[in-house]
């Protein structure tokens, strides 16, 4: 009897070995097989959602192109506007232009989003500094002020836009 229970061992041992090698070995490759998939689709959502990705940079470029003062008073020229009926058509612009755009944020890392929102708070700013600056007389005179402001130092919307150059160029590589 004991020399049966020592054969079924015998027997049992190299059967056991063969089938732990066998349960790795079929672990191994559905792992790889669940990676290959994973990579698949990560493939497939990239090829669908790049060209969005893209054009999402692309209406922010617009956007941003639009806010620049230059920009700005080529579109909304100053006319017979009060200083402060000035400001508030370009701002109301400026508004009107990012809140169109609010939905491209998902497609933006939030440091970008930030950045975009930063230029745009600050070319507000910089328009209602000058409605608001007594030495300005009329919305004419503003726009002088404004365009001498930025005459020696880049625009907010144009260090934005550099900041989604380099986010753009890291997403291509």
């Amino acid at each position: 009897m004991s020399d049966q229970i020592v054969n079924f061992i015998m027997y049992c041992i190299p059967a056991l070995i063969v089938g732990a090698i066998a349960f790795y070995f079929f672990r191994m490759h559905i792992q790889n097989e669940d990676r290959k998939r994973f990579f698949l689709l990560q493939q497939e959502n990239q090829k669908y959602a790049l060209p969005i990705r893209l054009q999402a940079y692309e209406r922010m470029t617009l956007f941003l192109e639009r806010i620049t003062p230059q920009q700005l008073f080529l579109r909304i020229p100053p006319h017979n506007f009060s200083k402060q009926e000035y400001e508030m058509l370009l701002i109301n612009s400026i508004d009107e232009e990012f809140e169109h755009n609010l939905a491209q944020q998902i497609y933006l890392s939030g440091q970008l989003w930030q950045i975009i929102r930063t230029a745009k708070i600050a070319t507000i700013h910089v328009i209602r500094k000058a409605a608001h600056n007594d030495e300005l007389k009329d919305s004419q005179a503003m726009v002088e002020g404004i365009f001498k402001e930025f005459t020696e130092k880049a625009t907010p919307s144009a260090n934005a836009l550099s900041h989604l150059k380099e986010e753009v160029k890291q997403i291509l590589k």
